[in-house]
């Protein structure tokens, strides 16, 4: 054994036992983290867990600390180093089978991340802004088809995300059905690491066809543009194609409509965007920190020793960042005229929060994210002024147990 090797089997030794066991039950309050962590938070802004499987690990919950080891290169991304922590056996599967490249540390991560980052610009996703106006306003018209009720889950804030990321990616849209049950399973902390190896091969071999139909007879699209490379292996296009197609749909879908509910929860402040839309912008900024639906966080694994927070993290160990408790440390999130982080409100300027994480693996598609959100909630609220739940809030149902956390479903009426 070598002396850092020793050093590290003795901190570990000495390290306090877990105490809290992850994940954590949600409460009450639908859109705040399950209170356990908030009280973690509460107490430290690093806590020693314990996973599933009864692997200790890391949480760190404070908005510095979280920003701290996001950024630090000692903390790795790649799901397959040693310490790398998981809380399901599916999510195991999804994050080492064949990861893509946010599962990879740099160089490699930034070679693969490079031949897709023109197509999420600032100025490409700006340039799009009509063509997604124009498919918000199609999304309000099929609702609305002689109708005054409707699912905005499955009738609004999955239609558009979809159609959005299968005309960039050059997917056909009637294969819908598919990725999405697909992404769902993949994307479901409950599901067995056989379902999981049977979702992802199945998705990545709808991918590896795409691919080569595109060979043959390419498009204005960036699966065309991706196996026009001689740089990029079919693996790692349909890997590519893979991360975009799963990560462009069904954040923002749940994002979309978690927001709308929060904001119908609350008819003043549906009312003073309604009446300012100016604050849209900022709104979707504040509705990002407060519900952060990365819910479950961010793994990392500790390469070498490394000081967070005051405490020693050992190499080896496992580290997750929670975006949520970060994005509500009242350090950094209390207002001047005393709004709590825990409460929405639409004129806080929210703009340095973590709901897409941090440093060189920061989310790729934050930009058109924002974009999307802010015409989701802009034409509602300009369309659909009389937009109500249609449903008691108790009786609505959430995805708990996925990696994104959402809704199932959104009855609405107008």
């Amino acid at each position: 054994m070598t002396p850092h090797q020793e050093t590290a089997r003795l901190m570990t030794a000495t390290a306090p036992a877990p105490t809290l066991d992850l994940p954590a039950p949600y409460g009450s309050r639908p859109f705040d983290p399950p209170p356990a962590y908030t009280a973690a938070a509460h107490d430290a802004a690093v806590t020693r867990a314990a996973l599933p499987d009864g692997t200790a690990c890391w949480l760190v919950t404070g908005y510095e600390e979280v920003r701290a080891v996001l950024a630090d290169p000692r903390f790795s991304a790649d799901a397959r180093t040693p310490g790398f922590p998981f809380l399901s056996a599916g999510q195991r599967e999804l994050a080492t089978a064949k990861p893509s490249f946010i599962r990879m540390d740099d160089p490699e991560h930034a070679r693969l991340r490079r031949m897709v980052t023109k197509d999420f610009l600032v100025k490409r996703i700006e340039e799009l802004r009509p063509g997604i106006q124009d498919i918000v306003d199609g999304a309000v018209d099929r609702m609305t088809d002689g109708r005054t009720s409707a699912d905005l889950v499955a009738d609004f804030a999955l239609p558009i995300p979809s159609l959005v990321i299968c005309l960039m990616l050059g997917v056909p849209y009637e294969d819908h059905d598919l990725f999405e049950s697909l992404s769902r399973t993949l994307l479901d902390n409950r599901t067995t690491r056989k379902r999981a190896e049977q979702a992802h091969a199945q998705l990545m071999d709808y991918l590896a066809e795409l691919a080569d139909h595109k060979r043959q007879r390419p498009a204005d699209d960036i699966l065309s543009r991706l196996v026009a490379r001689d740089d990029l292996t079919p693996q790692e296009t349909a890997s590519l194609g893979f991360l975009l197609l799963v990560t462009g749909h069904e954040s923002t879908a749940n994002m979309a409509a978690i927001s709308v509910l929060a904001l119908l929860r609350d008819p003043g402040r549906t009312a003073l965007l309604r009446d300012d839309p100016g604050l849209i912008r900022g709104a979707v900024e504040e509705l990002l920190r407060h519900l952060t639906i990365i819910h479950l966080g961010l793994g990392r694994a500790a390469t070498r020793s490394v000081e967070v927070g005051g405490v020693t993290i050992p190499a080896g160990d496992g580290v997750i960042c929670m975006l949520s408790t970060a994005n509500r440390d009242p350090a950094v999130f209390a207002t001047e005229g005393g709004t709590c982080p825990s409460e929405l409100d639409v004129t806080r300027d929210a703009r340095r929060h973590v709901a897409f994480g941090y440093g060189t693996h920061q989310c790729l598609g934050q930009t058109l994210a924002r974009v999307e959100l802010q015409i989701i909630l802009a034409t509602l609220l300009r369309r659909l002024p009389g937009l109500r739940l249609a449903t008691p809030p108790d009786h609505l149902v959430y995805n708990q147990d996925a990696i994104v956390y959402g809704l199932r479903a959104l009855p609405v009426t107008w």
